[in-house]
């Protein structure tokens, strides 16, 4: 599994960088950054799922 991020989608509202900051940041904009590529540990997934959940913007996904 791996993340997805759509910037286009993306608001800057930061709730992927709060609730998992070891996979994403932010620019300097607000906009959000992956931090990580390929496929993820079974601990980084659980943290990727929770931002994916937690974006009302749906700008990230999670793609096998």
């Amino acid at each position: 599994m791996r993340i997805a991020y759509d910037r286009e989608k993306c608001q800057g509202h930061g709730r992927c960088y709060a609730l998992a900051p070891e996979l994403f940041d932010a620019d300097d904009e607000g906009y959000a950054i992956v931090l990580v590529s390929g496929e993820l540990t079974d601990e980084q997934l659980a943290g990727a799922q929770l931002a994916a959940d937690n974006c009302p913007e749906y700008a990230l996904t999670i793609e096998p």
